[in-house]
C-alpha cells in the first residue's frame, strides 16, 4: 500500500522547533549532549591560557560565577525607578523580536532627547552660569589683582624681600675643602707602587720564582724593569720630568717673541709681555678638542661638496672665532673660487679688492655694490662706478647707485647713458623725465612709450606733467589714450591699481590727473546692477585715505550717471558739508534741487547752509522755492518756523504755524505750536493749544508730556499727575511718561508709590533697560544700595545686552571691583557708547590720563549723537587737557550737533535754554558734571 508523502518532510525545521517537546520527551541527555567525561584538574585545550583558567574546574568555576552575576536579584541591586541593575532575561536567548524592541525603544530615546535637548543644554547653560555667578572661582576672585601684576614697575619688583633660607646652619655654610700642592716625589712613589707587569723576568724564575736571594722583591739590580727616571719611555704614563722641561722651552720661546737686543743686551717690556700674553688667550671660550673635531667636520664637508657654499662660510666663521683671521679670509677666498654665484658680504676693504680683480666676479652686480657701500662717496665714484658700470652695463641697480652719487647735471647725462642701456627700466625713463626741461621730458617719455608701451606710468606720468605747464586739457586725452593702448598692447586694465595711482596723484597735487584716471576708469568691470553700490564704497574708501579729490570725482561721475536718485545727490550733499566749502556745498545743492525737487532734505540743508552763513533772505527764498515743490510739506513748515523763531521773528513764526495748522495740520506741528507759547511765557495760549491738539491726536505722548510739565512748572501736581495718568491710559508704551511720573511721586516724597509705578511699567514693557535703570537709581537715591544692586541684576538677567544697565553696574560695585565688572561689560557690550564711556570715566577716575582720553574719542567716533559722551569728554579736557585740545573737542561737537543722552536731553529741553547753540548747551552740560565716579 503506497503511502502519501508527507508535505513536511525534506523541509527545514521552523524557528524554535525542539524534536519530541510536544509529547514530553525532553527529559534525556547524550554522552554528545554534554560532551566528553573530564576531571575537574583535567588541563584545557588552550595551552597559551593564562593563570586561574588552566584547568577544567577553573572554567566550570568561572561559568558558575558569572552566572550568579547575572542573576543578581538582591534587593541591593533593585532600584524602584529602574528595576535591577541588570537585566532578568540576560540569560535567555537574544532573538530578533529582541534585537527589533531594542531598536525601537532606541528611536525613542533618540527622538525624546532630540526634543528636550535644547531646552536641557540651555537649562544646563544657566544653571552653570548661576553656580558661577554664586561661587566665583579663586582664580576669578582674584583676577583684578592679577591684572594689576602689569602694572608694577621694575623698582617695585626688586624690593619684594627675598624668601627665607630654611635650610639648617651647616647646608648654608658649607665647609670648604682645603687643596695642598702635592710633591712631585709623591707622584713619583705611588706610579712604581702602581705599576703591572704581564709578563715574568726568565732571570727571576732561575732563583725560584719570583722570590729571589737579592733584598728588595722585583727590584733588582739587573738593567730592565726600571731604568733611571721615573718610567720608561712608551709606556704612556705621566713623565713629570719632561712637562718640566717643555714648561722652561715654552717660556723661553714666549720670552724670544718679545725681546729685543740692544748693545748685546736683551731686554723684555714687562707690561708688553703682560698684554702680549693676554692677547694670546683665545676667546672662543670652548673646549680645545671640540674646536678640532669641527675643522675636521668642516673640512671633511668642504672635500665632499666643494661648491656648497655654507661649508666655506661656516669654516671661515669657525677660524674667525678662534682668532686665526688670515685662515679665515684665505678660506673664504677660496670659496668665492668655488662657488662664484653666491652673494658676499665682506667687510675688508682689502679682501674686496682682492676679489674683484678675479674675472669671475666682473659680471656680479652684489660684489659691486657692496664695494660701493664699503668705500667712502667720492672713492666710490670714482674708483667703482666706471668700471663697474663698463663690466655690468645692463643693471638696473647699478645705473641706480651711480645715479645716486652725482649731482644733478652729471645724473641727467648719465641717466641718458643709463636708459641707452636699459631701454625697459621704467624708473630710469622716468627719472631721466624729471631732470629734464619740458620739451626734453616730452621727448623723453614718447621714446619711452616707445620702448615700454605696456606700463601705465609712463602714460600717469606724461599726464601730470602736462598738468604741471598748465595744459590741463590734454590730461583727458592722455589717460584716454592710455586705456586705448595699453588694451591695444594686450595689457589688462586693473580697476584697483589705477585708482591708488589716481590716490596718488590726489596726494602728490595733481588734481585734473587724478580726476581724469577716475572718470576713465570708474565703470570698468562693473555690472550694470552694481554700480551704485560699488562707486559709493570707492568714494568711502578714496575719503579714508584721505584722497577727497578722488571721491570728489566718483560723486560727480556717479551723479551724471544717476541725475535723479536722492540718496546720491545726499551722500554727495554730506561729502561736500565735511570736506568742501559752503560755497561748494550751495552749488551742489542747487543742482541736487534741481533734479530733485520732492526731496525735502536736500531743500533743507540748502536753506540751512544759506541760513548759518547769515543770509537769512536767502534762506527764506529757499523755503519758498520748497514750499511751491512741495506743498503742505510738515518738514519744510517747521524749518521755516524754526528760521523765523530763531531770528526772534516770533509773530511772523506764530502766523505760519497757524496758516500750517489749518492747512497741514499734524501733529507735530500742534506740538511745536504748544511748545513755541510755552518759551514765550504765554501758558494760558499753550494750554489751550495743548487742549486742541488732544482732542485730535491723543495718543501722541509729546502733548500729554507736555501737559503734564506745564502744569508742573505751575506747582500743580494733582493736575500734573492727572495728565500723566491720561496720557499712559492713551499710551501704555512711551516710557518717558512713565519715568515723568515716576519722578514726580519722587520729588513729592511718595517713594512707595514711585516703586509702584515702576513696576507697573515694567509688567507692560518688558525687557526695558531705560526702566530698570530708573528702579535702580530709585533705590540708590533712597539710601537702599543693597537693593539696587539686587534689582541691577535682574535687570543684567532681563536685559543682558543693554549698554546703558552695564555703564552703570560698573559704578554701583566697589572701587576694586570697577575693572573686572568694566571687562565684562565690554565682552557683552563691545561697541556700545555708553559702555565705552564708562570704561573712560574709569580711566579718569584713576588719572590715567592718555588711556581716558583715547576711549573718549573712542566713544565719540563710534555714536556722535551722544551728547553725553561729548560732555564728559569736554569736561576731561578742561581739568587735563590744552586750550587747543579743549577748543577741538568744542569744534567737533558743533559739527556732530548731538541731540540725544540723559543729561544732554534735561539741558537742551529746558525752556529757559530753547535759543542756545550747540557750544553753549556744551559749555552747560559740562558745568552740571561732577566727578562723583
Amino acid at each position: 500500500m503506497n503511502k502519501k508523502k508527507k508535505p513536511f518532510l525534506g523541509m527545514p525545521a521552523p524557528l524554535g522547533y525542539v524534536p519530541g517537546l510536544g509529547r514530553g520527551a525532553t527529559g534525556f541527555t547524550t554522552r554528545s549532549d554534554i560532551g566528553p567525561a573530564r576531571d575537574a584538574n583535567d588541563p584545557v585545550d588552550d595551552r597559551h591560557a593564562p593563570p586561574g583558567k588552566r584547568t577544567v574546574g577553573d572554567q566550570m568555576k568561572k561559568n558558575q560565577t558569572a552566572d550568579d552575576d547575572d542573576e543578581d536579584l538582591n534587593d541591593t541591586n533593585y532600584d524602584e525607578f529602574n528595576g535591577y541593575a541588570g537585566s532578568l532575561f540576560s540569560s535567555g536567548p537574544y532573538e530578533k523580536d529582541d534585537e527589533e524592541a531594542d531598536a525601537i525603544y532606541a528611536a525613542l530615546d533618540k527622538r525624546m532627547d532630540e526634543r528636550r535637548k535644547e531646552r536641557r543644554e540651555q537649562r544646563e547653560k544657566e544653571e552653570i552660569e548661576k553656580y558661577r555667578m554664586e561661587r566665583p572661582k579663586i582664580q576669578q576672585q582674584f583676577s583684578d589683582l592679577k591684572r594689576k601684576l602689569a602694572e608694577v614697575t621694575e623698582e617695585e619688583w626688586l624690593s619684594i624681600p627675598e624668601v627665607g633660607d630654611a635650610r639648617n646652619k651647616r647646608q648654608r655654610n658649607p665647609r670648604y675643602e682645603k687643596l695642598t700642592p702635592v710633591p712631585d716625589s709623591f707622584f713619583a712613589k705611588h706610579l712604581q707602587s702602581g705599576e703591572n707587569h704581564t709578563s715574568v723576568d726568565p732571570r727571576q724564575t732561575q732563583f725560584g720564582g719570583l722570590n729571589t736571594p737579592y733584598p728588595g722583591g722585583l727590584n733588582t739590580p739587573y738593567p730592565g724593569g726600571m731604568t733611571p727616571g721615573l718610567m720608561t719611555p712608551g709606556t704612556g704614563e705621566l713623565d713629570m720630568r719632561k712637562i718640566g722641561q717643555a714648561r722652561n722651552t715654552l717660556m723661553d720661546m714666549r720670552l724670544s717673541q718679545v725681546s729685543d737686543s740692544v748693545s748685546g743686551q736683551t731686554v723684555v717690556d714687562p707690561k708688553g709681555y703682560l698684554t702680549d700674553l693676554n692677547s694670546m688667550i683665545p676667546t672662543h671660550g670652548g673646549d680645545i678638542n671640540d674646536i678640532k673635531k669641527a675643522r675636521l667636520l668642516l673640512k671633511s664637508v668642504r672635500e665632499t661638496n666643494p661648491h656648497h657654499p655654507p661649508a666655506w662660510i661656516a669654516s671661515a666663521r669657525l677660524e674667525e672665532v678662534t682668532g686665526k683671521l688670515q685662515v679665515a679670509r684665505n678660506l673664504i677666498m677660496k670659496g668665492t673660487e668655488m662657488c662664484p654665484k653666491v652673494r658676499l658680504a665682506l667687510s675688508d676693504r682689502a679682501s674686496l679688492s682682492a676679489v674683484l680683480k678675479e674675472r669671475v666676479f666682473h659680471l656680479n652686480e652684489d660684489v659691486w655694490l657692496e664695494a660701493a657701500r664699503l668705500q667712502p662717496g667720492d672713492t666710490a665714484k670714482n674708483a667703482f662706478a666706471p668700471p663697474a658700470l663698463e663690466h655690468v652695463p645692463n643693471s638696473v641697480r647699478l645705473w641706480k647707485a651711480a645715479v645716486e652719487l652725482e649731482e644733478p647735471e652729471d645724473a641727467r647725462i648719465m641717466l641718458s647713458r643709463a636708459v641707452e642701456c636699459c631701454p625697459t627700466s621704467v624708473e630710469l625713463w622716468l627719472a631721466l623725465a624729471r631732470l629734464e626741461t619740458y620739451e626734453n621730458a616730452r621727448k623723453v617719455l614718447n621714446k619711452a612709450r616707445e620702448n615700454i608701451p605696456t606700463d601705465r606710468h609712463i602714460w600717469i606720468t606724461a599726464a601730470k606733467l602736462e598738468e604741471a605747464n598748465g595744459n590741463t586739457q590734454m590730461v583727458e586725452k592722455i589717460i584716454d589714450r592710455a586705456i586705448t593702448s595699453l588694451r591695444a598692447n594686450g595689457v589688462e586694465i586693473n580697476r584697483e591699481q589705477w585708482i591708488q595711482d589716481a590716490e596718488e596723484c590726489d596726494k602728490a597735487g595733481s588734481v585734473a590727473t587724478c580726476q581724469a584716471i577716475m572718470r576713465a576708469v570708474i565703470g570698468i568691470g562693473i555690472e550694470e546692477e552694481d554700480r551704485k553700490h560699488t562707486w559709493m564704497e570707492d568714494a568711502d574708501s578714496c575719503v579714508a585715505h584721505n584722497a577727497l579729490e578722488c571721491a570728489r570725482a566718483i560723486y560727480a561721475y556717479a551723479l551724471q550717471v544717476f541725475p535723479s536718485k536722492k540718496s546720491v545727490w545726499l551722500r554727495a550733499a554730506y561729502f561736500e558739508k565735511n570736506h568742501g566749502t559752503r560755497e561748494s556745498l550751495e552749488a551742489l545743492l542747487q543742482r541736487a534741487v534741481a533734479h530733485c525737487p520732492k526731496a525735502e532734505v536736500l531743500w533743507l540743508m540748502g536753506a540751512k547752509s544759506k541760513w548759518l552763513a547769515g543770509d537769512v533772505p536767502a534762506a527764506r527764498s529757499i523755503l519758498a522755492l520748497a514750499f511751491q515743490a512741495n506743498p503742505n510739506s510738515e518738514e519744510i513748515w517747521l524749518a521755516a518756523v524754526k528760521l523765523e523763531s530763531e531770528n526772534n521773528e516770533y509773530e511772523r513764526a506764530r502766523r505760519l504755524l497757524a496758516k500750517a495748522r489749518s492747512s497741514a495740520p499734524t501733529a507735530r506741528v500742534f506740538m511745536k505750536s504748544v511748545k513755541l507759547e510755552w518759551v514765550l511765557g504765554n501758558i494760558a495760549a499753550a494750554q489751550e493749544l495743548c487742549e486742541e491738539a488732544l482732542k485730535h491726536y491723543e495718543d501722541f505722548p509729546k502733548l500729554w508730556m507736555m501737559k503734564g510739565q506745564i502744569e508742573e512748572q505751575k506747582e500743580l501736581v494733582d493736575k500734573a499727575r492727572e495728565a500723566y495718568n491720561q496720557g499712559l491710559k492713551k499710551c501704555p508704551h512711551s516710557i518717558p511718561l512713565w519715568l515723568l511720573l515716576s519722578r514726580l511721586e519722587e520729588k513729592v516724597g511718595q517713594l512707595t508709590r514711585a516703586r509702584a509705578i515702576l513696576e507697573k511699567s515694567r509688567l507692560k514693557n518688558p525687557k526695558n533697560p531705560d526702566l530698570w535703570l530708573e528702579s535702580v537709581r530709585l533705590e540708590y537715591r533712597a539710601g537702599l544700595k543693597n537693593i539696587a544692586n539686587t534689582l541691577m541684576a535682574k535687570a543684567l538677567q532681563e536685559c543682558p545686552n543693554s549698554g546703558i544697565l552695564w555703564s552703570e553696574a560698573i559704578f554701583l560695585e566697589a572701587r576694586p571691583q570697577r575693572k573686572t565688572k568694566s571687562v565684562d561689560a565690554l565682552k557683552k557690550c563691545e561697541h556700545d557708547p555708553h559702555v565705552l564711556l564708562a570704561v573712560a570715566k574709569l580711566f579718569w577716575s584713576e588719572r590715567k590720563i592718555t588711556k581716558a582720553r583715547e576711549w573718549f574719542h573712542r566713544t565719540v567716533k563710534i555714536d556722535s549723537d551722544l551728547g553725553d559722551a561729548w560732555a564728559f569728554f569736554y569736561k576731561f579736557e578742561l581739568q587735563h587737557g590744552t586750550e587747543e585740545q579743549q577748543e577741538e573737542v568744542r569744534k567737533r561737537c558743533e559739527n556732530a550737533e548731538p541731540r540725544h543722552g540723559e543729561l544732554w536731553c534735561d539741558v537742551s529741553k529746558d525752556i529757559e535754554n530753547w535759543q542756545k547753540k550747540i557750544g553753549e548747551i556744551l559749555v552747560l552740560v559740562a558745568a552740571k558734571l561732577k566727578n562723583t565716579f
